[in-house]
């Protein structure tokens, strides 16, 4: 057997054993969190149309079944062989296509610590790629049996919990390590070099994330991360596939609707919450964004139960 057949062999009887260890951990159509810090699976038993969510930083595997992300007009169709890499806080909407109860769509997301990358590029003198990354957020990566098999020992890790604490941070400091070697390293390289216009605009994204209900000032916000307006708007846009004024509409419009559907919380109190100051800009731009009304789309989604 040559060495491509091997690595295949490999890479196939690693998947089995994930699939199973989410399997038995998931039923119906749930997100998971696990008993692993950072660690969370999801299973859904069906195909699904695109539901709006915000992506951290983190590493998506689908171990069974393919699902896609889209982000502005761009999709990032994923399965089985490759990763999805996120590498900043980015509003998105997630598609499950295929799935069925008899093989549901399994997969994982691991919550990136980008701090550890940076320690691990300092501390371990790792060369710099000799190819420059691409400027968006989100990219799909290679799945490698090294990675493959990282990620089944920290699995592993939930048949024995008396272990996660000690184990659990070497193991996922070395599935850092491992994407930091894999063929989306310059994107991450990218984002953790300090004064680079990743860097900046994730500093950006950190202050409005924080500060949502506050008018935004782009020349204050420009001047806080040390850019100029229009180079703000412009790798705001590359990186987000929206201008800063979009992405505080996101946040506020969501935050609103978790505050009507989770808190009852009525249309023009969720709106003044938020920062609007007009209810029917809010009513506006809600239904632009959700495809109803305010009222009408959180009824629907509780007589749903979604």
């Amino acid at each position: 057997m040559d060495s491509v057949s091997a690595s295949q062999t490999t890479s196939s009887a690693l998947q089995v054993q994930l699939i199973a260890a989410i399997a038995r951990r998931t039923q119906g159509n749930e997100d998971r969190q696990t008993a692993v810090p950072n660690l969370s699976f999801f299973r859904r038993e069906q195909g699904t149309e695109p539901c709006a969510c915000m992506v951290e930083p983190s590493v998506v595997l689908v171990v069974q079944g393919a699902k896609q992300m889209l982000v502005g007009d761009q999709s990032y169709p994923y399965d089985a062989s490759h990763f999805l890499l996120n590498s900043v806080d980015l509003p998105a909407s997630s598609q499950v296509l295929d799935a069925s109860v008899e093989q549901p769509c399994l997969g994982l997301v691991l919550r990136l610590d980008l701090r550890i990358m940076a320690e691990l590029i300092a501390q371990g003198g790792l060369a710099a790629p000799q190819n420059k990354g691409h400027h968006h957020g989100m990219a799909l990566g290679t799945i490698t049996p090294e990675l493959h098999a990282a990620f089944g020992r920290l699995l592993s890790l939930l048949d024995e919990p008396e272990h996660i604490a000690i184990l659990s941070p070497l193991i996922q400091r070395e599935i850092h390590y491992r994407l930091l070697m894999s063929d989306q390293a310059a994107r991450l390289w990218q984002t953790l070099a300090t004064g680079s216009y990743s860097q900046r605009i994730a500093r950006a994204i950190d202050w409005l994330k924080s500060h949502y209900t506050e008018p935004l000032r782009i020349d204050e916000l420009a001047a806080r991360i040390q850019m100029s307006p229009s180079s703000l708007h412009h790798h705001f846009r590359q990186l987000t596939a929206m201008s800063p004024l979009q992405y505080v509409k996101w946040l506020r419009l969501n935050e609103a609707r978790r505050l009507m559907l989770n808190e009852r919380m009525d249309a023009a109190t969720a709106a003044f919450r938020v920062g609007y100051e007009s209810p029917s800009q809010f009513s506006r731009e809600y239904g632009r964004l959700f495809g109803l009304p305010p009222k009408r789309d959180i009824s629907q989604l509780l007589q749903t139960g979604t």
